[in-house]
C-alpha cells in the first residue's frame, strides 16, 4: 500500500466532525444513484461547515486575512452507492496541520454503511496570486483545540 493510501484503519470511523446531507434527484445520475462527482460536493459543504463550526468564515478568511483553502488534492474510495433520499452523514477529521496546508480524511456513510473514503489535501493561498501562504494563527489556534 502506498504511504498516503487509505485504510480501513486510519479513516474517520472514530468521531469528527460530522454533517448531514440529503440526496436529491439533481445527486443522481441515470441509474439512480449518485453521480460520483456530486459526493466531492458533499465532501466540501461538510469541510466548509467544520470550518464554521470552527468561528471561520471563509469570506471573512479572504477579506481580512487575504488567504483561502483551496483543494490541492482529493483521493477517492467509493466503496458502495448512495440513492434519492438517503440521509447521509459526512464526517471530517482533521490528519495534518503543516504550515500552508491540512489534510483531512473525510467518510460518507449511510447509518453504519461506508460508502465512500477520502483523503483531501488543503492548501492555504493568498487571494490575489494562489500562491501557498502561511494559514493565518488564528485558524491554527481555533483547529487546534
Amino acid at each position: 500500500m502506498q504511504p498516503d493510501a487509505i485504510s480501513m484503519s486510519d479513516t474517520p470511523s472514530q468521531p469528527g466532525f460530522s454533517w448531514p446531507v440529503r440526496v436529491y434527484w439533481e445527486d443522481t445520475d441515470a441509474g439512480g444513484v449518485v453521480y460520483y462527482a456530486n459526493y466531492l460536493r458533499f465532501l466540501e459543504r461538510a469541510r466548509s461547515e467544520w470550518l464554521r463550526a470552527l468561528g471561520v468564515e471563509q469570506t471573512e478568511l479572504a477579506d481580512r486575512d487575504g488567504v483561502l483553502f483551496v483543494v490541492r488534492r482529493v483521493e477517492a474510495d467509493y466503496l458502495r452507492p448512495a440513492r434519492y433520499n438517503d440521509l447521509l452523514r459526512v464526517v471530517c477529521r482533521l490528519e495534518e496541520v503543516g504550515r500552508a496546508s491540512l489534510e483531512m480524511l473525510q467518510e460518507i456513510r449511510r447509518d453504519a454503511d461506508v460508502l465512500l473514503q477520502a483523503r483531501v489535501k488543503l492548501a492555504c493561498v493568498r487571494v490575489g496570486d494562489f500562491k501557498p501562504a502561511k494559514i493565518p494563527e488564528h485558524v491554527n489556534q481555533r483547529i487546534a483545540n
